[in-house]
């Protein structure tokens, strides 16, 4: 079962019964978390931060539509929003309330895309690059799960890196 099926299936049972958002909590706390807090810089900040972003998402789980992308835009989609107000409530961003909108939907239409373009890798390259990335792995860590050399693991990273640079070089022109 792909990531993209997992993702739908502890959706659609979260919609069903908010009990299991639990499940989609465990699974993306730490990626939503660290987004935050490279961006505020205050652990507790971030910590308030993140159970706001996890609360909205409980709060309109309901209303999620399934397009294919990864549950986590759609959170770090929230976790933009929280963290532009953040700044906006402290007084210490200079943009206006458009350009904080505007390069907040250009982020995550961004990772939408770069979402899409990973799950369009092949297989082998697309396990490594979810496991280094999303799942946190070492590259020891990664080599030993796919029974390769931890060489074969950087080339496969390298490659599909390479990959999609082309892919977003070729969508922006």
């Amino acid at each position: 079962m792909t990531q993209s099926s997992d993702d739908r299936l502890r959706i659609e049972a979260a919609q069903r019964d908010p009990a299991r958002f639990a499940e989609l909590y465990e699974e993306n706390f730490y990626r939503v978390y660290a987004y935050v807090a490279r961006r505020v810089g205050d652990r507790h900040q971030a910590e308030d931060l993140t159970a706001d972003v996890f609360r909205e998402a409980l709060a309109g789980i309901g209303k999620f539509e399934w397009r294919g992308v990864p549950f986590a835009a759609w959170l770090l989609g929230i976790a933009s929003r929280a963290v532009a107000d953040y700044w906006k409530r402290s007084g210490r961003e200079t943009a206006s309330p458009q350009d904080l909108e505007r390069a907040g939907s250009d982020e995550i239409e961004r990772r939408a895309m770069i979402f899409q373009l990973v799950e369009r890798l092949p297989e082998a390259q697309f396990r490594v690059i979810y496991m280094r990335f999303v799942e946190q792995k070492s590259i020891r860590e990664i080599a030993l799960e796919l029974e390769r050399s931890e060489g074969a693991v950087k080339q496969l990273q390298l490659r599909a890196i390479e990959n999609l640079r082309a892919q977003l070089e070729g969508a922006h022109g």
